[in-house]
């Protein structure tokens, strides 16, 4: 019998290290948390401004809590919806069923309870306030390079918004998926400086990031961004706008290269490329609040990005692509 327990402790120790090597132990244990703390944002004018900005043009935040009517082009937020969440987030292939929570501060179906530092912890770490792992389709990862000023006017608010008495289901996401975004939160404990707005690259880069504009513009394969792909168009999104891929918005000559500053800010404020309508669930709708100085830094940073040749037409009938393995307009043309 001692050789049946030897060949039991091998299989455990090869279990173990498989694990080790491969998903990790946080789908078992739980995500990573910090502890809660007792910190509090002072409001002020200011913040509530920078808040609202960074809320209503940067980060589109009301494009997933607030609801829309996604049959018309400008994509327009229904009134009385805005943070009150959404239903069910009208996303085709999600692995289950989304439901971005009331943000408002109700104290019943909102979050008007939540501490400042729930609210903190949810939106750069991925950690909801009832301590659970939020899916990333909540842009966390992006955002946890948002500085802690503007994390504190971002707070700031949405404490200031009108409360919204709307009880929305709760997130449901199917195995295993449930477990395997738990490896996903990571804590923010070292302090976040603001960044320097007086370099455009830089400072376009991070308004890049915390728009989440990688999330649409990199395709992915099971959940995974595909490697050198950064940037270069292919993702599907399929909803009740139809179904398009996002763009190449790389300067390869299959992407934006023909691209100049005017011609991208004229894009971003009317949804149209020239004579070229822009599908809707592109937030132009939303970025087109920005400042022309804040547009003009967002494109010198596009411009920086590595050229990456992917051709993706919404025009074109769509077709398997072997460049992002996915099937999209032009997609036999890679």
């Amino acid at each position: 019998m001692k050789w049946i327990g030897i060949t039991l402790l091998v299989i455990v120790l090869l279990a173990i290290g498989a694990i080790s090597l491969t998903i990790g132990w946080r789908p078992f244990i739980g995500p990573r948390a910090r502890p809660l703390t007792g910190r509090k944002f002072e409001a002020s004018p200011t913040r509530r401004a920078r808040g609202q900005y960074l809320v209503e043009s940067v980060g589109d935040c009301f494009g997933c809590h607030g609801e829309h009517d996604w049959k018309k082009h400008d994509a327009p937020l229904i009134a009385g919806t805005a943070g009150a969440g959404y239903t069910e987030f009208p996303l085709a292939g999600l692995p289950g069923r989304v439901v971005p929570s009331n943000i408002t501060p109700d104290p019943e179906t909102g979050a008007g309870n939540w501490t400042d530092d729930q609210l903190a912890r949810a939106i750069r770490e991925g950690i909801g306030h009832d301590g659970r792992a939020l899916f990333p389709f909540m842009p966390y990862p992006d955002f946890r390079v948002m500085s802690d000023e503007d994390l504190a006017s971002v707070i700031v608010y949405l404490r200031s918004l009108a409360p919204v008495h709307k009880a929305v289901p709760k997130t449901e996401i199917i195995f295993p998926v449930k477990y395997l975004m738990r490896s996903v939160p990571q804590p923010v404990t070292d302090p976040v400086p603001e960044p320097d707005r007086s370099n455009p690259t830089v400072y376009g880069k991070y308004l890049v990031s915390v728009a989440g504009c990688t999330d649409c513009h990199t395709p992915q394969s099971k959940g995974q961004n595909i490697p050198d792909m950064d940037f270069a168009g292919g993702f599907v999104l399929e909803g009740p706008w139809g179904r398009v891929a996002s763009a190449n918005i790389t300067p390869d000559a299959s992407g934006i290269s023909y691209y100049d500053e005017a011609l991208f800010i004229q894009t971003m404020r009317t949804g149209y490329v020239k004579a070229r309508e822009l599908n809707q669930i592109m937030p132009w709708w939303h970025f087109r609040n920005l400042t022309d100085d804040d547009l003009r830094a967002m494109f010198a940073y596009l411009r920086t990005l590595k050229p990456v040749k992917h051709r993706v037409d919404n025009t074109e009938a769509a077709t398997f692509c072997k460049a992002c393995r996915q099937t999209h307009g032009g997609g036999n043309q890679n």
